[in-house]
């Protein structure tokens, strides 16, 4: 089945075939036509033996169409039972698992296992763990996992470099997985994880360049550019949380350098300076939070301060690389009341010329969304060159 699907998609052009259709569909011929510069009959070519393997499907006719003098169009639909995928996200604190369809859509519900103990050895054994909780229904059918962490990550290699939540370095995670759970693995960041399922299934359907920068544990950013995730050359493109907007004199950070946007901006930051700004050893985020929002003026500041870093970060981003859009989430948006006059107050400031006119689209997404973007990852390394 996997050598068989191989085929099918060896040729550009039955790749771009079907992610059109993945991303776009249902959608007839003569708009993948248009929407991939393909010709009609290459279309046609690509598409055909797809059909045969069950990978594509023709719907039931749709309105007339230009394909031919009086031809009916067929729109034409993944089929998303063909294939599932387990997606994990890996949390310092839990994991939390799905299991998707072809089109990365949730089957079932999400499993949670606690992270009790960081080693490597004990995650990899609660991944195979929480694989054997996902998949008795899907088994036949489910072949790969994607795995998304924190940190740095090279996802060619299934390499963790570092993951400084976890304590994790130069973990060869991808072979790991597989050899616990018999899966094939895409390990990747998990930011980068999340902006490919926004960009093939939800706020970048269609954009050609967008960021997703997330605000919460840590302050992280991936960047899709010319309709591709862009990793850079060293796999660590478009982290805004270690742009420098308070070097010399800002609070240190866990990467070694100070003023970070990171070590102002992060939850951990927050909780440290709000502690000290409100003389409570023991506030915590949610606390930090309830004495903002109740009027305490020392602890408005820490989340001023941390919003304007934000802020900074994303203006120089948008500045050298000028996406159409920014998507702003992470769990750190439930306080984004907080943040947001901040936050747009700098962007403004900061960006230069028209990049100001940049809109920053705030999505909150549950845990479950990380996982789903996992799987999305797995999805991806299938069907693109």
């Amino acid at each position: 089945m996997l050598l068989n699907r191989a085929k099918l998609l060896a040729s550009p052009a039955a790749n771009t075939v079907f992610t059109t259709v993945l991303t776009r569909g249902p959608v007839v011929r003569p708009e993948i036509a248009r929407i991939t510069g393909l010709s009609s009959a290459a279309v046609t070519k690509a598409v055909k033996p797809m059909i045969e393997a069950g990978y594509l499907e023709e719907l039931p006719q749709g309105p007339r169409t230009v394909e031919g003098a009086g031809r009916p169009a067929h729109p034409l639909a993944v089929r998303p039972d063909r294939e599932f995928f387990v997606g994990v996200k890996v949390t310092a604190d839990e994991l939390i698992g799905v299991v998707t369809d072809l089109r990365a859509q949730i089957v079932g519900i999400a499993h949670r296992i606690a992270v009790t103990d960081r080693s490597v050895e004990r995650v990899v054994g609660d991944i195979a763990a929480l694989v054997a909780e996902l998949t008795p229904a899907h088994a036949e059918r489910t072949h790969h996992i994607g795995v998304s962490v924190s940190g740095d990550v090279d996802r060619p290699g299934g390499v963790v470099r570092y993951s400084p939540f976890l304590g994790w370095h130069d973990v060869p995670l991808a072979e790991l997985v597989g050899a616990a759970t018999g899966l094939a693995v895409t390990v990747e960041n998990d930011v980068k994880a999340l902006t490919v399922a926004e960009q093939w299934f939800g706020e970048g359907v269609g954009a050609d360049s967008f960021a997703l920068a997330t605000v919460g544990v840590g302050i992280g950013c991936a960047l899709v550019v010319n309709g591709r995730l862009v990793a850079g050359g060293y796999g660590v493109a478009g982290e805004i949380g270690h742009i420098p907007v308070a070097a010399g004199t800002g609070p240190h950070c866990h990467c070694g350098a100070r003023g970070c946007v990171e070590a102002i901006a992060s939850e951990e930051a927050i909780v440290a300076r709000a502690r000290r700004a409100a003389g409570d050893p023991d506030l915590d985020m949610a606390g930090a939070i309830d004495r903002a929002h109740g009027g305490d003026a020392a602890v408005r500041a820490v989340f001023d301060e941390a919003g304007e870093a934000i802020g900074l970060g994303l203006a120089a981003m948008v500045n050298l690389v000028g996406p159409e859009r920014v998507v702003v989430s992470g769990e750190g948006v439930a306080a984004y009341d907080l943040f947001e006059e901040q936050i747009r107050a700098a962007f403004t400031t900061q960006a230069f010329g028209a990049a100001a006119r940049c809109p920053l689209v705030v999505r909150p997404l549950p845990w479950e969304e990380w996982a789903r973007g996992a799987a999305a990852v797995s999805i991806q390394s299938l069907f693109t060159a």
